[in-house]
């Protein structure tokens, strides 16, 4: 019979250790420098006042009319996120090529703290700084998201490549091909379904994005949302809102099994 040999308790590192208690010590002065006054959010007024707001969402506006442009703002977001995706997409592996060490070049500190600047600017102010060149409109909107996701899928590309095996495209290369052959047919189909993978996941997340940056004046959405809050038209407000829902839930399904499909399983 094997004897039973009981595990030994994990060992915490001082570092570790001295990490996860300086961010309990941050998470505890955020609690107190915020002086949240839960008190007054659960109070009766509060709770009289929310109930009063959300009773004046309902009924959602149900006339066909405006069911109509409810569909075209939908349109108009996705075309936004998912046009706004594939920009990114392109892009970011043209920018993840000489960002990775892989492939990295003299300006591959550069180009990774170019990829850093632009996904750490969120997509809404890139849609506030880009209103102002190509003005109001889904066309701002469009770039902002670009903007933003290139940094991103640039970033998450770039460490992909730097995670693949040498063997194949070596081996490609040793027989005469050259760099970009090797490329796209040893490295690439090993890492196209990761690739897909990350970009089918930013695209549900550009598809929120895209109904947030409505709210400046972006297109989609967001737009006719910020338009019927600002005119108190709270049944129209609750359509979009309930169209939003439905239309990130869709999304959110589609690319899941998509994804699902790519790793295979």
């Amino acid at each position: 019979m094997k004897s039973s040999r009981t595990s030994p308790p994990p060992i915490i590192e001082p570092a570790t250790a001295a990490l996860l208690a300086g961010l309990l010590a941050l998470v505890c002065a955020s609690f107190y420098s915020l002086s949240i006054k839960w008190g007054e959010l659960f109070s009766a007024d509060a709770l009289r006042s929310a109930m009063e707001f959300l009773n004046g969402f309902a009924p959602p506006e149900s006339a066909m009319p405006f069911l109509i442009r409810v569909a075209e703002g939908m349109l108009e977001t996705l075309s936004m996120s998912a046009l706004g995706t594939i920009i990114a997409f392109i892009f970011g592996l043209a920018l993840a090529l000489p960002a990775s060490a892989r492939y990295g070049s003299a300006a591959r500190s550069l180009i990774r703290l170019m990829l850093n600047i632009l996904r750490s600017i969120p997509e809404l102010v890139w849609a506030v700084i880009l209103l102002i060149a190509a003005g109001l409109g889904p066309f701002a909107g469009t770039l902002a998201l670009a903007m933003h996701t290139t940094g991103v899928l640039g970033r998450l590309f770039a460490d992909a490549l730097e995670n693949l095996p040498d063997a194949p495209e070596a081996t490609l290369r040793i027989n005469g091909a050259t760099p970009m052959a090797a490329f796209i047919y040893a490295a690439l189909p090993q890492i196209l379904p990761q690739l897909m993978s990350y970009t089918l996941y930013r695209w549900e997340n550009n598809i929120r994005a895209a109904a947030i940056l409505g709210v400046v004046g972006a297109g989609g959405l967001g737009q006719m949302l910020k338009y019927h809050l600002s005119l108190f038209q709270m049944q129209q407000a609750a359509s979009v809102i309930i169209a939003m829902l439905l239309m990130i839930t869709l999304v959110d399904g589609v690319s899941f099994w998509l994804r699902r499909r790519l790793v295979g399983n």
